[in-house]
């Protein structure tokens, strides 16, 4: 695990040194704490800090091709590079590390621009030809691993992060407006948006290349656009406890020590158990709860995560927490660099501290409720095609406005039920594509307008990227669609956005199984009435794992893993939500209606609406200028909101 940079500028350009490149290494140094390495050829200098996993002592990148005319930096990990290293080897290529990058470059000399079809992996890598003077630039095929670049003139910069391409050369600092919008309205913004004005993310399975001829792009994978319909039910649960299986043992190869994160849920539980199954020492497992409240007990599953630990007898740790959010925030938005609305990135850092500890690998189980349809969302088509039996003037005249009465909140089940019966009431008479953006949007279209200064709609050329996704989208399955959606937006941009970079904070590397390449495609060609089976959510997925975990797990309630962060709002983070969105200070940033702003408050304080994810936003996007566009360290935000909290 690394992460990466570069720098590389045509004919005529200004020249490029390695120590330009290694002051951008220098700003991730968290990612890489154990090495570092840089390669220069004529004005292109590509470079790379080392988190040491496998081949510890012969794993020093950057790592060339037998004459040198092939180089790559990789952050990430080849899951199946004993299988190709062993393929290349018979094809004649000599090997000079045991490190799972380095069949990287001669799959390249082997295949050209096709090696990434061979690769199932995380990555983000930059791979330099000096024989055909071209770059290229690669994100793994679910954007487990972030890649960014800026365009410059006749030449591009990039990094694994946005602030090591703020240290390169000629580097400025803006906002980007349509950026802004996504994130008021989805809370994060599609690739290859960033709030960063100039900057582009990368976008999962996507290669970039840079040569003479200046920039070009393209996807070299896609998820199946069609389900297989030849299967029974017992072939599927087959399949999938095959796949999974094997896939949590291919994610256990390491050279150093290695855990869990354990949320009590199925999909961290399944990774738990199958870790077990396969380990000849007890499972080191975290977990994290919160307490003081009874909010704060909703969100508190150690329970759960302590029985499954009994029951696989794992080495277990836990903790519980009342973080303190203002001295957390600042550091949190410098390493997830946007404004998300995700309160899990709070949970995450604590539980990653935590594992830091005493392992320097983690395994997760994000990525289940993706593939295995685990989201209430997901039962939308289920509920609406027995919602639409009745007649069209109950639901219009009586449940709607009934719905519209609902309050609406999170800090208990009855409020968190009431908030997704009136979203589910509201999208009825809507198309598939209305119906999921209401699902998953923190704010409508009407509303953002009305956050922002001067209001009205976008400027021409605006394309919500949210909305381009859905537009794109042609699979007839149900269920395929919305989970080739959420592959190119909430899944990259939010979960494993903050899952890389806020592991990465802490300096531990995190891997997935259930993003497995082999799984993922199993997964998306499993028909909707197979994964979801009578509105029950997960249902192939529980069914695939009936005797490796006990029923209990398997068929309790879903509970999400974050922050009690809208009831914090109300109550405990009232002082530090009052020195980020006070009138004066949004005035002061000049994006932000401040009328806007305190009719949100007031209707999050009233549970007229649930806020939370909007709230976050909000509050991150004022911290993210004071780091970014005030450029403030973390620790000087922290120390004056912590003051403001204690004074009030």
């Amino acid at each position: 695990m690394c992460g990466i940079v570069g720098i590389a500028r045509g004919p005529g350009e200004a020249p490029v040194s390695v120590p330009d490149v290694r002051r951008m290494a220098d700003a991730i140094v968290h990612r890489g704490p154990d090495d570092e390495g840089f390669h220069a050829d004529g004005n292109v200098v590509i470079g790379m800090r080392r988190l040491s996993i496998i081949d510890l002592a012969g794993g020093h990148q950057p790592i060339s091709n037998e004459d040198g005319t092939v180089t790559v930096v990789c952050n990430g990990e080849i899951y199946n590079f004993r299988a190709l290293r062993a393929d290349l080897q018979a094809r004649g290529h000599r090997f000079r590390t045991g490190s799972d990058v380095e069949v990287l470059v001669h799959l390249y000399e082997e295949y050209g621009d096709a090696f990434l079809e061979h690769v199932s992996g995380m990555y983000g890598l930059a791979l330099w030809d000096a024989r055909r003077r071209r770059l290229t630039l690669a994100r793994d095929r679910l954007g487990q691993k972030p890649l960014y670049y800026r365009v410059t003139g006749r030449g591009i910069a990039f990094a694994s992060e946005v602030k090591a391409l703020l240290k390169a050369p000629g580097s400025s600092t803006g906002i980007d407006r349509d950026a802004l919008r996504e994130h008021l309205a989805i809370g994060y913004c599609v690739a290859p948006r960033t709030i960063f004005e100039g900057v582009r993310k990368l976008p999962p399975a996507t290669r970039l290349v840079w040569d003479a001829n200046g920039i070009a792009t393209g996807r070299y994978w896609d998820l199946p656009r069609q389900v297989r319909t030849d299967w029974t039910a017992d072939q599927w649960v087959e399949a999938v406890r095959t796949e999974l299986r094997r896939a949590v043992a291919d994610h256990m190869v390491s050279d150093v020590p290695i855990g869990a994160f354990l949320s009590g849920g199925i999909d961290s539980s399944a990774v738990v158990a199958l870790m077990a199954e396969q380990s000849s020492l007890p499972v080191n497992t975290y977990s994290i709860g919160y307490g003081g409240s009874a909010t704060s007990n909703y969100f508190n599953e150690l329970e759960y995560a302590g029985q499954v630990a009994r029951l696989f007898k794992t080495s277990h740790h836990e903790i519980v927490v009342a973080p303190d959010v203002a001295r957390l925030l600042p550091k949190l938005l410098w390493h997830v660099e946007e404004p998300i609305s995700d309160s899990a990135v709070a949970t995450t850092f604590l539980v990653a501290e935590l594992a830091a500890k005493s392992v320097k690998v983690i395994l997760s189980g994000v990525g289940g409720d993706e593939l295995f349809a685990g989201y209430r969302r997901y039962l939308g088509d289920h509920y609406q095609r027995r919602f639409r039996r009745l007649p069209g003037w109950v639901r219009q005249q009586v449940v709607q406005p009934l719905a519209r009465a609902l309050p609406s909140g999170r800090q208990n089940r009855v409020m968190d039920l009431a908030r997704y019966a009136r979203k589910f009431i509201q999208a009825s008479e809507l198309s598939w594509q209305a119906q999921y953006r209401l699902y998953i949007e923190i704010l409508a279209r009407e509303q953002v307008a009305g956050l922002l200064v001067g209001g009205g709609p976008p400027e021409a050329g605006f394309v919500d990227g949210f909305d381009r996704v859905l537009a794109d989208e042609t699979s007839e399955d149900v269920l395929l669609r919305l989970m080739r959606v959420d592959a190119q937006t909430q899944l990259p941009e939010d979960l494993l956005l903050l899952t890389d970079k806020i592991t990465m904070a802490t300096s531990i590397e995190c891997r997935v199984p259930f993003l497995d390449d082999r799984l993922v495609e199993l997964a998306a060609q499993a028909p909707a009435e197979t994964k979801l089976g009578q509105g029950q959510l997960k249902q192939l997925l529980k069914q695939a794992l009936r005797g490796v975990l006990p029923d209990e797990i398997l068929d309790r309630s879903k509970r999400g893993f974050g922050a009690p962060m809208g009831e914090w709002f109300k109550r405990d983070l009232r002082p530090l939500r009052e020195a980020l969105l006070n009138p004066a200070v949004v005035e002061s940033r000049g994006y932000l209606s401040a009328p806007g702003v305190q009719a949100v408050l007031q209707a999050h304080d009233a549970n007229r609406e649930d806020y939370s994810d909007l709230l976050l936003v909000l509050m991150n996007l004022e911290i993210w200028c004071r780091l970014f566009l005030d450029h403030r360290s973390a620790d000087d935000v922290a120390g004056e909101l912590a003051e403001r909290a204690r004074a009030a």
